[in-house]
């Protein structure tokens, strides 16, 4: 039994390899970005709008509502990264109602990419909010004593990002394999639907997440003003 696509080897020559994961992962990437072309193909900007454009802008608008509220002011400008990091993860997890299907972020090298993405992000947002040197100077924030321990920051909360999101993508998938095995079809029929509310939680909380680290890089420090004296009267 197959628990990560990883071990579904579909085709090697040599020390090449090319298993689930990557056939899975570049499936949904070509499905989104073809399902995303279509559901917006006959959008209108004036006049009626249909209910399926409503239901869109709905989505459109809570999704941008989450990203301004974890301190990102101008939502449109990293929506597409942030919103296609939550639907990668998400429809990841709901395709596993396919019988035979392994989510990729069951891997540790999808998870770890996606953190990757995440890492090269946050300096690339910093840089062009705060400018190069404005974005340098944050390392050093408060002091310079602060420098090595930021840099650490930057990557161990990286690689907790891809751990954490491996673990609980892996752990459901292992449960639900394991319950097969030894139970009826109706305990994993349970677990599957309660695979599909955690992939839905985890999506939410990977890019909130991605998010938070975002906004830290891209706040703008203003100093305090001075108190201005009273004269006396």
């Amino acid at each position: 039994m197959n628990l990560t696509s990883d071990q579904q080897i579909l085709w090697q020559h040599g020390f090449l390899k090319l298993n689930g994961t990557i056939v899975t992962t570049w499936a949904l990437m070509i499905a989104m970005a073809l399902g995303a072309k279509l559901i917006t193909r006959k959008l209108v900007t004036e006049g009626t709008i249909s209910r399926w454009q409503g239901g869109l802008e709905i989505v459109v608008t809570s999704i941008e509502g989450q990203i301004k509220e974890v301190g990102l002011n101008q939502p449109r400008k990293y929506i597409a990264f942030l919103g296609t990091l939550f639907l990668f993860v998400a429809i990841s997890a709901l395709c596993t109602v396919i019988p035979g299907y392994r989510p990729p972020t069951g891997s540790l090298s999808t998870t770890a990419a996606l953190a990757l993405c995440v890492f090269i992000a946050v300096p690339a947002f910093g840089i062009q909010e705060l400018g190069l040197g404005g974005y340098l100077k944050t390392y050093t924030q408060p002091t310079l004593i602060m420098l090595p321990f930021n840099i650490i920051s930057e990557i161990s909360r990286t690689l907790a990002l891809a751990v954490r999101l491996f673990g609980n993508m892996m752990s459901g998938v292992m449960i639900i394999g394991i319950l097969l095995t030894i139970t009826p079809f109706l305990f994993p029929i349970v677990m599957t639907v309660l695979g599909l509310l955690t992939g839905m939680v985890q999506a939410y909380i990977f890019s909130i997440l991605a998010g938070v680290y975002i906004a830290a890089a891209t706040l703008i420090r203003k100093p305090n003003p001075t108190p201005q004296r009273i004269p006396n009267g």
